[in-house]
């Protein structure tokens, strides 16, 4: 029997398992050294990454997106072009520090606990940068961080370091910028300078070992100040007006939306004054060219060094910004320009020129892609997902639904506390310690979010089901509670008691009476 077994058909087992084995060992030598295997797919494992966050960058601020006729951002077109635009990106909280903070963990602001702009940084927290180190890359962090209170010190994670306290200054200010627990003055335009340190920290990179570059803009963040050779490029241009400024064009929509119309955030009184929202636009879009400019100079110098095929560049928003949509201007809501954001990414030597990712991707995923993209795993920490199979144009399981949730602040209390729930079709949004009404969208129908379905029978059930799918969401993740916090601020930050227009605002940007 034993030998009926080692000689069949006159081939010994053992011999054609050794030949086979020794045709497998040759396959893996011949392997490209930088494409390893792990997650059921081929993927690289030290490809460099460039992550360029903006701030307050609208889903339709680009270009190619034709937010407003007159948008220019050549650059992250490009990007677009010759990589994936990902036209369903969305942050779970439509607040800066508290999405940057996401980005970082891979978590809901629940539960890292950055709820606010105010919060400081519990402690052990961690960021995917720190694993990224581990694994042996160079890191970077140029530009904003805050997050933590007004701090600029060097955080954990990062082997070269440049911030500058809270929001930062577009022009010179003595704060100045801390490079790498270093005062150093600020010389020019924020904009241009953090572009000019992220060029020089490239230039020294080398093929050898792989590198992660996060690049924090404080652009577009209010108020907006153009580079002085972009000041009025597009001040003869024609702004339009969102279909849903018009309050006659929206219905059933709640008391403190209508009521916030004549606040700080509304278009009726905005910032308490006579701020022309068109003229604000503009602006806004001539702050956004140096960006995008400094982008085409990284692509250029990537293409010099020959980095340029290995190299993710991701281009995204940290949140959205209303410029008149539902009568508000900022972000803070669940609404889509408040919660949309835009994503773009290029990796030539993986990503298809010209892709698109159809599903709902959110910040909380970034941390995940990256690190499988390095070839390191998600912690069980973290509630996003890797999307680098879509990148790949691969199938995946991926979420039918989002979570999003803002926290009362005492700083802006015209807007309450906020979950939603965004469905493939529906978005159901909950409102929390006030007396008004919830709302609910038909996405598919109604894309503007201009007629608000809760008091429709009809829909009665799946206001039901997605009430409970939000709350069953919050309970899983350890989101059932509301941070409270000491009243800080005095009156006085409440309301402009003077009615004068900020000095932020240059006459051309006060509405014509």
């Amino acid at each position: 029997m034993n030998e009926r077994l080692t000689f069949q058909n006159g081939r010994s087992p053992l011999r054609r398992i050794r030949r086979g084995l020794a045709v497998c060992l040759i396959c893996l030598l011949l392997l490209p050294p930088s494409v390893s295997v792990f997650g059921g797919h081929a993927a690289p494992k030290r490809y460099n990454i460039i992550f360029i966050l903006l701030d307050d960058q609208r889903y339709d601020a680009m270009g190619f997106l034709k937010g407003q006729s007159f948008l220019e951002t050549p650059n992250m077109d490009s990007i677009a072009r010759n990589g994936a635009y990902l036209p369903h990106a969305y942050v779970t909280t439509a607040l800066c520090s508290p999405s940057r903070a996401s980005i970082l963990t891979g978590q809901y602001a629940h539960r890292h606990r950055v709820v606010d702009n105010d919060s400081p940084l519990p402690p052990g927290l961690k960021f995917f940068p720190q694993m990224l180190q581990k694994g042996g890359y160079e890191t970077a962090f140029i530009g904003k961080w805050h997050m933590g209170g007004g701090s600029d010190d060097p955080q954990p994670g990062f082997n070269y370091w440049v911030s500058f306290k809270n929001q930062g200054h577009y022009l010179p200010h003595p704060d100045g910028l801390n490079v790498n627990g270093k005062h150093v003055e600020q010389k020019g335009y924020i904009t241009d300078e953090l572009n000019g340190y992220a060029l020089d920290w490239l230039k020294g990179r080398r093929t050898a070992k792989p590198f992660m570059l996060y690049l924090s803009h404080k652009a577009v963040h209010a108020e907006f100040i153009p580079a002085e050779r972009h000041r009025g490029k597009f001040e003869n241009e024609k702004f339009v007006e969102p279909r849903t400024q018009d309050p006659e064009n929206v219905s059933g929509a709640p008391m403190w939306v209508r009521n916030q119309r004549n606040s700080w955030h509304g278009v009726d009184f905005p910032y308490h004054s006579k701020l022309d929202i068109s003229e604000y636009y503009k602006r806004y879009a001539e702050t956004l060219l140096a960006v995008d400019e400094g982008i085409g100079k990284i692509i250029e110098l990537l293409r010099s060094k020959g980095l340029y095929e290995n190299t993710l560049i991701a281009v995204m928003g940290d949140n959205g910004f209303a410029f008149g949509e539902h009568g508000l201007i900022d972000k803070r809501t669940a609404y889509e320009e408040s919660m949309r954001v835009p994503l773009v990414m290029q990796l030539p030597a993986l990503i298809k020129p010209g892709s698109r990712v159809k599903e709902v991707v959110a910040n909380i995923d970034i941390a995940p892609t990256f690190l499988e993209l390095a070839g390191q795993k998600a912690t069980p920490e973290m509630d996003g997902k890797s999307y680098l199979p879509l990148l790949l144009g691969r199938k995946a399981a991926w979420r039918d639904d989002l979570l999003h949730e803002y926290f009362w602040e005492y700083a802006f209390p015209q807007t309450p506390t906020i979950h939603a729930l965004r469905g493939p079709r529906f978005k159901y949004i909950n409102y929390y310690g006030l007396w008004d009404i919830n709302e609910l969208y038909d996405l598919d129908a109604d894309p503007l979010e201009s007629r608000n379905l809760i008091s429709d029978p009809k829909y009665r059930q799946t206001v039901d089901s997605m009430r409970k799918q939000l709350f069953a969401t919050m309970e899983s993740t350890g989101g059932m509670y509301i941070p409270l916090k000491e009243n800080r601020w005095g009156q006085q930050n409440l309301r402009r008691e003077d009615k004068k227009e900020p000095a932020a605002f240059p006459p051309q940007l006060i509405k014509k009476p």
